[in-house]
């Protein structure tokens, strides 16, 4: 899968419509795609909200928002295949996804739903790691799960204040990722969000290292 390729199937992904081989494929590029994952948090409230709308809203804005796609063969059974589809989250015309997810976003606002609200909070993190060394470098790790693996979102103070550092993430397998990469600044302050395809519970620790790979701080999850 590449980016273009995939961007499409955040809709389907988000209401639960790929097989599982096409959702772990997603997952996969969601570790890789930042801008994937800023819209999936963006849109991650949405279910909830689904859930919420009026039956008859759900219908008559479904049936409104696909009026430009192909009929079915018996299109007087589309409004009740329609509400069947968005109850279950089941779809497989990808097409049909968009116009839903548009439908429900217009419902929302019909019915008078405050999403922007929702939809804007930061993520808390699930876990919050910190180190302090001798030298006064402190790091702190704040590990968010989703669906696809952890969000990092890092932060220091009295940092190297020369070369490029990475953060890497150890996993209770053994294996090593290098989650994300930023050049020193002259302050020694830095706060950046990496990601891993690693799911929390599988986090064996974090290490930040230099260029050569050299171990700078090191934390240990639990």
């Amino acid at each position: 899968m590449n980016g273009n390729s995939v961007h499409h199937l955040l809709g389907a992904y988000l209401l639960g419509g790929l097989t599982p081989d096409e959702a772990r494929g997603f997952e996969e590029h969601l570790a890789r795609c930042p801008d994937c994952r800023t819209e999936l948090e963006a849109l991650e409230s949405l279910p909830a909200l689904l859930d919420a709308v009026p039956r008859s809203d759900a219908v008559a804005l479904t049936v409104a928002g696909t009026a430009g796609l192909p009929a079915d063969p018996a299109p007087d059974s589309v409004p009740q295949k329609a509400l069947v589809e968005l109850s279950h989250r089941q779809r497989t015309s990808r097409r049909r996804w968009a116009a839903c997810v548009g439908a429900v976003a217009a419902a929302c606002l019909a019915v008078g739903f405050l999403a922007g609200p929702l939809v804007n909070q930061p993520p808390q993190p699930d876990a919050t790691y910190s180190v302090q060394s001798g030298d006064g470098l402190q790091l702190k790790v704040g590990m968010v799960k989703k669906n696809w693996g952890t969000e990092l979102a890092v932060e220091g103070q009295s940092m190297p204040r020369e070369g490029t550092l990475y953060l890497w993430v150890k996993g209770r397998d053994g294996a090593e990722e290098r989650t994300c990469g930023w050049t020193a600044t002259s302050s020694g302050r830095i706060r950046i969000t990496g990601a891993t395809p690693v799911q929390l519970a599988g986090i064996a620790g974090v290490e930040l290292r230099d260029a050569s790979e050299k171990t700078v701080a090191s934390i240990s999850v639990p």
